[in-house]
């Protein structure tokens, strides 16, 4: 547990995908690391819905005041 305490960087940083590390106290397994699995997220596209709605020039004015006391619950 003290090489791990003082190593963990390295050692987290050394784990390849299907190996786990196991941490023990007096030679008895007591928990296990393991990388996580990367997903592979599509990147978002910026632009994809250009054209398709508008935003009104009201957009930014203030909220009615019946809209913003239902927000806190009045």
């Amino acid at each position: 547990m003290h090489e791990a305490k003082t190593h963990l960087s390295r050692l987290v940083a050394e784990l390849k995908p299907g190996e786990a590390l196991q941490l023990c106290i007096r030679n008895e397994p007591v928990a296990e690391l393991s990388p996580i699995r990367k997903t592979n997220k599509p990147k978002p596209r910026i632009g994809v819905a250009k054209g398709e709605f508008e935003v009104p020039d009201s957009f930014l004015d203030p909220l009615p005041d019946h809209i913003l006391k239902a927000f806190s619950g009045q």
